[in-house]
C-alpha cells in the first residue's frame, strides 16, 4: 500500500480542477451559472441548481422574446430631463388643440342648421313654427350672445369628436420611445377604434338618451306649469351629453390597452368595482346639469354598464 501524504493534498490544487494541469497558476471557483459555463459537447448548458437546459431551448426562449419586444427594454427608450418632457406633452396637447379648433372654424358657418337640426330632433315643432313667438317649444334667448354662444358649442362638439383620435395618437407618440414593439401595435390600432366608439357614443345619446330626457322634461310638470326651453341652457344639456357620451364610450378601449399593456389586470379591476361605481356615479352628476337628477342617473349607469360589459368580455376571452 502507499501512503497517501500531505504532497498529494498540495498536487490535487495545483493540478487545477478536474485534474487538467494549470501551469502553475491557480484559478478561483465559484458557483457556476448558465451565464458563465459553456456548453458542453452534447449541446447543453449547466444552469443555477445543477439543471441542465440545452441550447434548442435557449434559444427558442430568445426568439420568444425577440417576438415579443421584450428583449433587451424597449428600442428607443432613453432618459430624459422632467423639462424635455413637460415641453414634449405641452407640444402633442396643441396639436390636439389645433385640430379640434379647426374642426370647430370649419363647422362654425353651418352652426344655425345644425341647431335647428339638434333642437327639432328632441323637441316637437319646426322651426317655422316658433316665427312669431310660437309653441313651448320653441328656443328662447335670454342672453344677448346666447346665440352665438350655441353656435359656438355646435361648433366645438364636432371639433371634440374628431379630436379624441388625435388626443389618443398624441399619447401614443408621447409614449412611444418607451413602448414595447409589441404594445405599440396596440396603441396604433386603438386610434381608428377610439373614433369609432365616439361616434357610438355620440349615437347612443341622439337616439336613446336624449329623447328620453326631453320627453320627461315634456311631461313631469306640464300640469302645474307652462314649460319654456332656453337655448342657452337646453343646448348645454344636448351638447354636454352628446360630448360626454363620446368620452364615456372610450372606458372600453382604456380597459383593454390597459390590460393588454400590462399596466393592470383584469382580476384588480374586478376586485375593486364598487370604488369605480362611485367614481362613475360622482362624475355623472359632476357633469350632468339636470336638477331632476334623471340625466346623472343614466350617465352613471352606462358607464357602470361599460365597465361591467368589458370585464365580461375580458373574461370570455380568457384574458
Amino acid at each position: 500500500m502507499t501512503a497517501v501524504g500531505d504532497g498529494d493534498d498540495r498536487s490535487d490544487t495545483a493540478s487545477g480542477r478536474f485534474g487538467q494541469p494549470t501551469d502553475g497558476m491557480q484559478e478561483e471557483v465559484g458557483p457556476t451559472t448558465a451565464a458563465t459555463r459553456p456548453a458542453t459537447d452534447g449541446g447543453e448548458v449547466i444552469a443555477d441548481g445543477g439543471s441542465v437546459a440545452s441550447e434548442t431551448d435557449v434559444g427558442d426562449a430568445t426568439e420568444a422574446d425577440a417576438e415579443t419586444g421584450m428583449l433587451g427594454g424597449a428600442p428607443d427608450d432613453q432618459e430624459m430631463p422632467l423639462t424635455e418632457h413637460i415641453e414634449e406633452m405641452i407640444k402633442r396637447l396643441l396639436a390636439v388643440i389645433v385640430v379640434m379648433a379647426g374642426v370647430s372654424i370649419l363647422v362654425f358657418p353651418i352652426a344655425d342648421e345644425l341647431i335647428n337640426f339638434l333642437w327639432y330632433s328632441f323637441l316637437p315643432g319646426e322651426p317655422a313654427d316658433c316665427v312669431g313667438g310660437g309653441g313651448d317649444a320653441c328656443p328662447r334667448v335670454y342672453h344677448p350672445l346666447g346665440l352665438v354662444i350655441a353656435r359656438l358649442k355646435v361648433a366645438s362638439l364636432a371639433g371634440l369628436i374628431v379630436a379624441l383620435p388625435v388626443f389618443v395618437y398624441q399619447t401614443y407618440l408621447f409614449m412611444r420611445p418607451g413602448l414595447y414593439p409589441n404594445e405599440r401595435r396596440y396603441y396604433l390600432a386603438s386610434v381608428p377604434t377610439s373614433l369609432v366608439l365616439a361616434l357610438v357614443g355620440v349615437a347612443f345619446a341622439y337616439f336613446l338618451i336624449l329623447p328620453l330626457i326631453f320627453t320627461y322634461f315634456l311631461f313631469y310638470s306640464q300640469d302645474v306649469a307652462e314649460i319654456a326651453f332656453g337655448l342657452g341652457e337646453t343646448f348645454d344639456l344636448i351638447m354636454l351629453m352628446m360630448g360626454l357620451f363620446a368620452v364615456i364610450f372610450q372606458i372600453p378601449l382604456f380597459i383593454m390597452l390597459a390590460i393588454m399593456m400590462g399596466v393592470t389586470t383584469r382580476e384588480w379591476l374586478a376586485d375593486r368595482r364598487l370604488l369605480f361605481w362611485l367614481a362613475f356615479g360622482g362624475i355623472a352628476f359632476l357633469f350632468s346639469p339636470d336638477p331632476t337628477g334623471m340625466a346623472p342617473i343614466i350617465v352613471a349607469l352606462t358607464m357602470v354598464a361599460l365597465f361591467e360589459m368589458t370585464l365580461a368580455l375580458l373574461r370570455w376571452t380568457g384574458r
